[in-house]
């Protein structure tokens, strides 16, 4: 519950804004209950963006892998992707993560570390168990993990940052696109 409404004040207000008391009065525990399990604001951070990353992660677990094709799959974690990373509220907290990150740069490394890191690592695990399945043939998966978030995030990504209305159709286009060039790459023979 701690950490839940951590996130939710961190992601709304940033990090400069949100106060432990506020946090510790809205989760119901004392603000020595805080700094106890957690030892201080940073770290509360931290594990507030990585349970908010988790769900991301999830999709990367083997248990929750996606069933079908090597192409569906791939689409199906594009789209996911896609949808995490596109919501109003992570665009939110990006910006306010950057502009906090110029005046202590700390907190931006926790962000890294705690969230697309992390998420990273996961994705490129996900690549790896594919490889070893013999749908794709990989040599480097973090960095096949980051040239297909890129791909899949493409112009969308910038657009997103000004304010413009991404279309859905363009969206799904450029996920598909992205499949096809990655499938191109590392599809094992006969997985294309």
């Amino acid at each position: 519950m701690i950490v839940e409404t951590a996130a939710h004040h961190f992601f709304h207000h940033g990090y400069a804004a949100t106060a432990i008391e506020q946090v510790a009065a809205d989760a119901g525990v004392s603000k020595v209950t805080i700094y106890n399990q957690f030892g201080d604001k940073r770290a509360l951070f931290t594990a507030a963006v990585e349970c908010e990353c988790e769900k991301m992660r999830g999709s990367f677990s083997m248990d929750a892998m996606p069933h079908g094709t090597i192409r569906e799959r791939l689409t199906m974690l594009g789209e996911a992707i896609f949808a995490f990373l596109f919501r109003p509220e992570m665009i939110q907290f990006e910006r306010r993560i950057a502009a906090e990150t110029e005046h202590d740069p700390a907190i931006g490394a926790a962000f890294l570390e705690a969230g697309p890191r992390r998420m990273k690592a996961g994705f490129a695990a996900w690549l790896r168990h594919a490889a070893v399945t013999g749908d794709l043939v990989i040599d480097d998966a973090e960095l096949a993990a980051e040239q297909f978030v890129s791909m899949c995030k493409g112009m969308g990504d910038l657009e997103r940052r000004f304010g413009a209305r991404l279309d859905a159709d363009e969206s799904r286009r450029r996920i598909r696109g992205a499949v096809d060039v990655f499938l191109a790459a590392y599809a094992a023979p006969g997985h294309r």
